[in-house]
């Protein structure tokens, strides 16, 4: 399970007050505004409306307090006990209440089920993925990219976390990634040189040096390099995969050198890719192809 403390920072609440300044523009909710009794109190549920793995109800709690401020009104969200962020949950199970004036409670419906069910899909689509590599392979773990929602990359990351998966480099500041075009034109033969010459610029602490490889041949290679921690075998074959594996166990670098699979990974090939005895499976599509889970407000 994960905290909820744990994702609000100053760029998620920048993001929040983006979401709410999309729907007020330069007026205020002109619907609302034609309720009978706007003032009326109310108690509502956010329900889902089919199984899934929650994630964002930190982001509830947020919106509504950033509501608050626009409207000068007092809504509640309340998260239930039974549920925290990483959580499975069962169609209609009451993962909140939003309670307050029905004008404010209609306001802030759309902008605070956004964030849930953004976060929530990415969250249990991660989880499938999770579920069938570690069926094949208990050891493998399942890395989200950077192929995320501009500005969404913290949520989409957190995300990926409740839903049970890794995350990999932030941005292109925390990490090493040389990738095929970095070491582009470069010969089998003269690439560990070439890497070696490269990491030996490296400033401050990297989370880590990872190096992509498209061939055995350039994997023979980059296995002789000191500093890599990871080699991302790129669009390999199952059999390749194999292989790969033989090799670094052979070269000694088990334990020291990582072998992560990518490239258009899908829940039908996972299972397949984790049984070949690599580390780590990259999948853009958990952030970048998540279908939103369907959550609703029940009044």
């Amino acid at each position: 399970m994960n905290t909820m403390p744990e994702i609000i920072s100053h760029q998620a609440r920048e993001l929040t007050l983006a979401a709410i300044a999309e729907d007020f523009s330069t007026a205020s909710d002109v619907s609302a505004a034609l309720l009978p009794i706007p003032s009326k109190h109310v108690s509502s549920r956010v329900v889902p409306r089919q199984p899934g793995i929650i994630a964002g109800l930190t982001m509830g709690i947020e919106v509504v307090r950033e509501f608050n401020t626009r409207l000068h009104d007092h809504l509640e969200f309340v998260p239930s006990q039974r549920y925290c962020d990483g959580a499975f949950v069962e169609l209609n199970a009451e993962i909140a209440k939003l309670s307050g004036p029905l004008r404010a409670v209609l306001t802030a419906e759309r902008t605070l089920l956004n964030f849930l069910c953004r976060m929530s899909g990415v969250a249990t689509l991660t989880r499938k993925f999770v579920d069938r590599a570690k069926a094949a392979n208990p050891t493998v773990n399942i890395y989200d990219t950077r192929k995320t929602i501009p500005g969404w990359r913290e949520l989409d990351k957190y995300a990926v976390r409740c839903g049970g998966g890794c995350n990999h480099r932030f941005g292109l500041y925390d990490a090493v990634l040389l990738k095929d075009n970095h070491i582009a034109g470069i010969p089998p033969a003269e690439l560990a040189k070439a890497i070696s010459a490269m990491l030996c610029k490296i400033t401050g602490q990297p989370k880590f040096v990872e190096v992509e490889v498209d061939t055995l041949e350039q994997l023979h290679a980059v296995l002789g390099v000191d500093g890599v921690n990871i080699i991302l075998l790129d669009n390999f074959t199952l059999a390749d995969m194999k292989t790969a594996v033989s090799m670094r166990d052979a070269a000694g670098a088990r334990g020291r050198v990582e072998l992560e699979a990518s490239g258009g990974v899908t829940l039908e090939t996972v299972a397949d890719i984790a049984s070949t005895g690599v580390d780590r499976i990259a999948v853009g599509a958990i952030t970048h192809s998540a279908p939103a889970l369907d959550i609703g407000l029940d009044l």
